[in-house]
């Protein structure tokens, strides 16, 4: 065999035995390299700041969106209290700009201390306060890829119950037929929890419309109300009704009386917010339970109905008392006492969603209310961005997306914002 055949041979058996080294020097470390590719990569969170706030109005709710440096969004929602505060908004973006958005409790500690003479005690401040706090928490998902309900400590629960609200409000006088059918289709819809409004101001057997002692006639209509829809829908249905604070206790004594053989999930607000001994009289003398706090605000204003066995639920609105955060304070010091919790809720399907974070995070959680105008106003499926199922069979699940889960469609927002007031600017 001649040399240069040799040779080549040599060159040959060498090139195959390297070809096993060759690959793994091409493949070595693509692994981990892959997986950095797959990992989220939302933000460098110790660099992400603020950069601005902006605002916009829709019916009754006001929606904050925080902008950063690192093109992150974040969207809040704040219901009720909310009329006049476009200006106290801007002020208050103007001092979050170049802050982090993660330390949530700290911004809403000195936000909340600071206004101590501004009115941080209740109404617009809180309520304010409340879509700021939601933002924040929005955006600090968001940058650590981790939906809200983790960052409040994990969850109980991957579905929250439901109550459908069938606003089958009293201004038309809804006779019990009225009651009995709009029963009826929210059980076909699916829902294994309904609630209806009893207060009415013009109802025919009012003597004063100035003071809502109710007559015996009122009495009587609210229970044939209420007992056409027990009928129509069974005994293995929660039925909740609400007076909306509008009566004396009297009259709540004597409605919840009246309406305790027909097994109620529960009796809300009959009377109004301000006097927990009085609610404490009304729930001492019923076996219907008692439900309030729907206009109460911050964790503080829970405490006096806890400590004196004032009610036997509470329910805060976490897009008017406080947030998140401090919706779960208000869960966590109910269960202290025992006492369930069940989450007021008006806002649109972002306010849904982040208090269902919230329903999701907390032992106690009862049911929270869901409104059957996102079933009939097409408006409320064209301001959001989501692309899963609202509610099945009286249950949300709760969302696994960074975040709250649930984004703004601006656009869609455009033609529903309330005119002459600025739109996200």
């Amino acid at each position: 065999m001649s040399a240069s055949r040799r040779s080549f041979l040599r060159k040959a058996a060498l090139a195959t035995a390297m070809t096993p080294l060759a690959g793994l020097q091409q493949t070595f470390g693509k692994g981990l390299e892959d997986a950095i590719e797959r990992t989220p990569k939302a933000s460098a969170p110790s660099q992400l700041t603020i950069k601005e706030v902006t605002c916009a109005y829709i019916r009754g709710s006001l929606f904050v969106k925080m902008t950063t440096n690192q093109d992150i969004v974040g969207y809040g929602e704040g219901v009720d209290a909310i009329q006049g505060t476009y200006h106290l908004v801007k002020s208050w973006g103007r001092r979050l700009v170049n802050r982090s958005p993660l330390n949530v409790h700290r911004i809403f500690d000195e936000f909340r201390k600071s206004g101590v003479f501004g009115g941080a005690q209740a109404g617009m401040y809180i309520a304010v306060l409340s879509a700021f706090e939601t933002a924040l928490w929005d955006l600090t998902g968001k940058a650590l890829g981790l939906p809200v309900y983790q960052l409040l400590g994990g969850k109980f629960r991957d579905k929250v119950r439901v109550y459908c609200d069938t606003a089958l409000y009293q201004t038309n006088n809804p006779k019990p037929s009225d009651f009995a059918a709009a029963a009826k289709k929210s059980k076909e819809m699916g829902f294994n929890a309904i609630k209806f409004d009893l207060d009415q101001a013009n109802d025919p057997g009012k003597y004063d419309r100035y003071n809502w002692t109710a007559s015996p006639m009122e009495v009587r209509r609210m229970v044939e109300q209420m007992t056409a829809a027990r009928e129509a829908v069974g005994p293995d249905i929660d039925i909740c009704v609400d007076m909306h604070g509008r009566y004396d206790a009297p009259t709540g004594e004597r409605v919840a009386k009246a309406l305790e053989p027909l097994n109620l999930m529960w009796l809300e607000e009959p009377i109004p917010a301000e006097n927990p001994e009085a609610y404490k009289k009304i729930a001492d003398s019923t076996s219907t339970p008692i439900c309030a706090g729907e206009n109460h605000y911050l964790a503080y204003g829970f405490r006096p109905l806890l400590e004196i066995g004032a009610v036997d639920i509470v329910m805060p609105d976490l897009q008017k008392a406080g947030g998140l955060g401090e919706g779960q304070r208000i869960a966590n010091l109910a269960n202290l006492y025992y006492v369930p919790f069940a989450p007021h809720m008006v806002a649109s399907f972002l306010g849904a969603m982040a208090c269902a974070h919230v329903c999701a995070s907390v032992p106690n959680f009862l049911i929270m209310e869901w409104q059957s105008y996102f079933h009939t106003q097409p408006m409320f499926k064209e301001i959001v961005k989501y692309d899963g199922e609202w509610v099945n069979k009286s249950f949300i699940t709760v969302s696994d997306k960074p975040g709250i889960g649930v984004d703004l469609n601006e656009e869609g927002m455009k033609k529903y914002a309330i005119p002459n007031i600025p739109f996200f600017e």
